[in-house]
This record gives C-alpha cells, structure tokens and sequence, in this order.
C-alpha cells in the first residue's frame, strides 16, 4: 500500500492552482470538472508519477471550521520537503510568499512556514 493523494482544503481552486503552480512550481496532473467543482492534482516536477495533491473546496461547513482553526492556531496543514531550505526560502519571498516562521534548525531537521493565500499554513523542511 502506498499514499497516492492527499488533499488540502482551498478556498478558491482557481486561485489555489496558481499559487500552488506558478509560485510554488508544482505541475497540474489533472484538472477534472466534478459537477460545481473540479478535481484538481498537482505534483512536483521531480517525481511526476509521485503522490499528488488534490486541491480540495472547503464548501462544507466542517472543512471551513477546520481550516480556519487550524490556521488561528499557526499549525500547518502538511508539509513539503526541499533539498536547501533558505535557497526555497529566499526564492518564495521573492515571488512575494508570506512566511509565519522563518527557517529555524530543530535537531536533524530545519522548518520554515509560510502562508498559501488560500486559508492555509504550509510548513516546509530539510532534513
């Protein structure tokens, strides 16, 4: 068995596909419309055949109560790794990405979080 989705609550797909596209640099895999949403996956362009992300509508009322206590509460909803972390760091703030945390060494790890646009706090790390 082996993780092959995983989904974050968006606010908005359109504005999500962007930010998690053009500024992150993931790749769309598929954009599919499900009646009054889409099923929108991206992965990384390192391991395109790797596990993908679905950007999820938070239409429900407990999907809406879970993302915004979990952003109030500054916990980050899932986290991506990356090969240098202040290079990423450096890179997001200059496409304008808004960090809570900046790269901070915790034991063998080193983990920054930054703010998605879309309801979400995303933490990243280097191991």
């Amino acid at each position: 068995m082996k993780i092959i989705v995983t989904s974050i609550f968006v606010e908005d797909q359109d504005k999500a596909l962007e930010f998690y596209s053009e500024t992150l640099g993931f790749e769309k895999k598929h954009d599919v419309p499900t009646g009054e949403f889409r099923w929108i996956t991206l992965v990384s362009p390192e391991d395109q055949d790797g596990t993908e992300l679905l950007l999820e509508p938070n239409n429900h009322p407990a999907a809406k109560e879970y993302q915004k206590k979990l952003f109030a509460e500054g916990i980050p909803v899932t986290m991506f790794g990356v090969a240098d972390i202040h290079a990423e760091y450096n890179r997001l703030k200059d496409r304008g990405v808004k960090f809570t945390m900046e790269p901070e060494k915790m034991g063998e790890l080193t983990i920054a979080v930054f703010d998605d646009t879309c309801g979400n706090l995303i933490q990243i790390m280097q191991q």
